[in-house]
């Protein structure tokens, strides 16, 4: 299947080079974009000067923006699969084989890299990790199935979810949002195991103040589509 990887960039000039080498050595046979979400460093700057394939927006549109502007080429371009795969270095290239094989092979329709299956690598801090339970209490009592890291931003999606996501997809901090929009519109949903790395440069979006408001965003957010969301088929 023709395969596209979306990097999502704001401010990653420290990591945005070694992300796409590891990429393009691991998976030689797969695309990418990244998709440079307005940022105020060096990163279009490097993109440009080592002739990365790069789409750079005009205005920061967020991480929802940016993932859904990837979507959009994604299905634009008739990729079969569209993979998430953070421009900051903490998803491992080798394990986008594991994401995708499910949905090769018509087991899922959207498929999660979740670090606490196996519990192996980087587990994120222990309050992060509470507000994370939390959320995949909220998502199983409101449909969206046994999910162990909703927060996960390393996900595969199939060419109908991709096409669902290019015009459905929440712009502020979507990765549990789109879990249950995907569920609720009746897509196959599965997890797999992967290692994740800690970040090594750069400044995560989520301060702990932000983290507060975004358990309250999330949770409420959920509850709401779960009563008025519509199925996409």
């Amino acid at each position: 299947m023709k395969v596209l990887v979306i990097i999502p960039a704001y401010n990653e000039e420290e990591n945005i080079v070694n992300t796409v080498t590891t990429l393009k050595e691991k998976c030689p046979d797969v695309d990418y974009v990244i998709i440079n979400d307005c940022s105020t460093d060096s990163t279009e700057k490097i993109c440009k000067e080592n002739g990365f394939n790069y789409i750079s927006l005009p205005i920061n549109l967020g991480i929802g923006g940016g993932i859904q502007t990837g979507y959009r080429y994604a299905y634009q371009n008739g990729y079969d699969i569209a993979v998430q795969f953070d421009g900051d270095g903490q998803h491992n290239a080798e394990y986008i084989s594991d994401l995708i094989k499910p949905i090769e092979e018509g087991r899922a329709d959207m498929v999660i890299g979740s670090r606490f299956i196996d519990k192996e690598g980087f587990q994120t801090s222990s309050m992060r990790r509470v507000g994370i339970n939390m959320l995949g209490f909220v998502l199983r009592i409101c449909g969206g199935g046994k999910i162990t890291d909703a927060t996960s931003g390393f996900r595969a999606t199939s060419r109908e979810v991709t096409k669902f996501f290019s015009v459905n997809y929440a712009q502020d901090y979507p990765e549990p949002e789109s879990i249950i929009a995907a569920s609720v519109s009746g897509f196959k949903i599965k997890e797999v195991p992967v290692i994740m790395n800690q970040r090594t440069a750069g400044v995560s979006s989520i301060s702990p103040l932000k983290s507060v408001y975004y358990m309250i965003k999330v949770t409420l957010a959920i509850l709401i589509y779960r009563l008025v969301g519509k199925k996409w088929r």
